[in-house]
This record gives C-alpha cells, structure tokens and sequence, in this order.
C-alpha cells in the first residue's frame, strides 16, 4: 500500500549539513509518509549519503540527477516522480530541517480535515509562543518580496518562499508542475500563479491555507546571492505580467 503523503526533498552537495538521523528516524516513525530525496547532481558525497538512508528504512527512496538542473527543476521532477505512485498528498521540504519535519503531520492533518483544501504552506510569522529564528534583513527582504509576490498573484499571500509546501494530488495541482518552470528561484510563485490559472482566484482563495509554523530556524549555508535576488525580481515581473494576461482573458 502506498504512503499517503510524499515529501520531497531537494539536495545538492548536503553531505555535511544533512541530519541523516532526523530523517531516518522521522520516516521510521510515520510509515504512512515516505520521503523522496533528489540530488541535483551534487559534486561532494551526498548521492552516497542518500543511497545509504535508503538502504536503512523502506520509508526512504533516492532519485539520482545526472546533473545539476537547479532546485525549482529538482523539486518539479521529483513531485512528478512522487506523484505516479499513488501518493494522496505530495509536497517538498528543505533539506537543512529550517522547518522541522514534525510540521508534516500537521499539513497532512489540514488537508485531510479539509477536503476542499489543494495546498497548504508554511508561513514564517514571528508571533508569541512560536520560535521563529531568522535574520533581520532576510526578514525584511522577504516582506518586501512577499508584498510583491502577493500584488503579482492577486491573492493575499503572507509568505511565498517558505521550502515547507504539500499538495492534494488533484488535477490543478499536477498541472503546476506539468511543464518546467521558467524561474529558478521563485518557482513557488510561479507553482501559484499556474494554480490559480487553473481555478480562478476567487477558488484559490478557498483552497490554499497558510500554516503559521511553530518553529522555523535560518540555517546558514543558502545558495540564494544578490544577483539570484535582482533575477528573481525580474521573474516575478514577468509572473505579474502574465497574471494579468490571463485575468484579462476570463
């Protein structure tokens, strides 16, 4: 019998930062959620690394890249993978465990009490009683980013970019990663605007909910640098521009 959720998670040269304990024992604890690693082709020991967390628990799988594609490409080619195994629910979480995988359980318990939900996301919100740990400027870079992100989509979106996300395998869902993204680092937009083009945004306003995350932790080690920011507002410029195409033709 099939898991009824897949995560996947997206890695490249994370030999060192990878907590293979938390993982394995995570998915040896939750038999009903399985985890897709994807290794984007990394240069350090990490394809060795996952096949070994493979080899220890049937809770584990690994996909192989021949080469480095990127994460937004990572991530797409392994929710398709995940996808085809009959998985009711299929998301993607951030190797560096910024946001614990106990918060799984949670999204899997949201979509599973609410069936007209399709997506669930976290939200980084630093509200009292949650730990939410994160740099000064990155926190203010993102709600810049997050204002513009929201203006693009026409849709109230507090937080964009958070690498916790987990879909209802439905038929708007999967056509959001049916064809490869044109943004490197903000596919996460660009999975909503190919959502909400698929159900209008009076229904996408029905059917994603933000979770409030009781934990979130800036690990050092991102990959994302200035000239990733500047493009990255320039994908999103174009996103905007194509929201508002397809607004003016339904």
């Amino acid at each position: 019998m099939p898991a009824r959720a897949r995560i996947v998670v997206p890695c490249f040269n994370e030999a060192r930062r990878l907590d293979a304990e938390a993982f394995v024992a995570f998915a040896t604890a939750h038999p009903d959620v399985a985890l897709l690693f994807v290794d984007d082709g990394s240069t350090d020991s990490t394809a060795t690394m996952l096949n070994g967390l493979e080899a220890r628990t049937t809770g584990i799988t690994a996909l192989l890249l021949t080469g480095h594609v990127g994460k937004a490409a990572a991530v797409r080619l392994g929710v398709l993978a995940a996808a085809q195994e009959g998985a009711e629910f299929v998301g993607f979480w951030d190797a560096d465990l910024s946001t614990p995988l106990s918060a799984i359980c949670e999204f899997v318990e949201m979509l599973s009490a609410n069936p007209r939900l399709d997506i669930v996301m976290g939200a980084r919100v630093k509200l009292l009683g949650r730990d939410v740990r994160r740099r000064l400027f990155r926190h203010y870079a993102g709600r810049v980013f997050a204002t513009a992100a929201s203006l693009a989509l026409g849709l109230a979106v507090y937080d964009t970019q958070c690498g916790a996300k987990l879909f209802r395998v439905t038929e708007p869902t999967s056509a959001a990663f049916r064809t490869p993204f044109q943004s490197a680092w903000i596919f996460d937009v660009e999975i909503l605007a190919r959502y909400i083009a698929a159900v209008g945004q009076d229904d996408a306003r029905s059917r994603i909910c933000e979770i409030p995350l009781h934990t979130w932790t800036d690990v050092p080690g991102s990959k994302l640098r200035l000239r990733d920011g500047i493009r990255a507002a320039w994908d999103l410029a174009k996103i905007a521009r194509a929201q508002t195409r397809a607004s003016g033709a339904r």
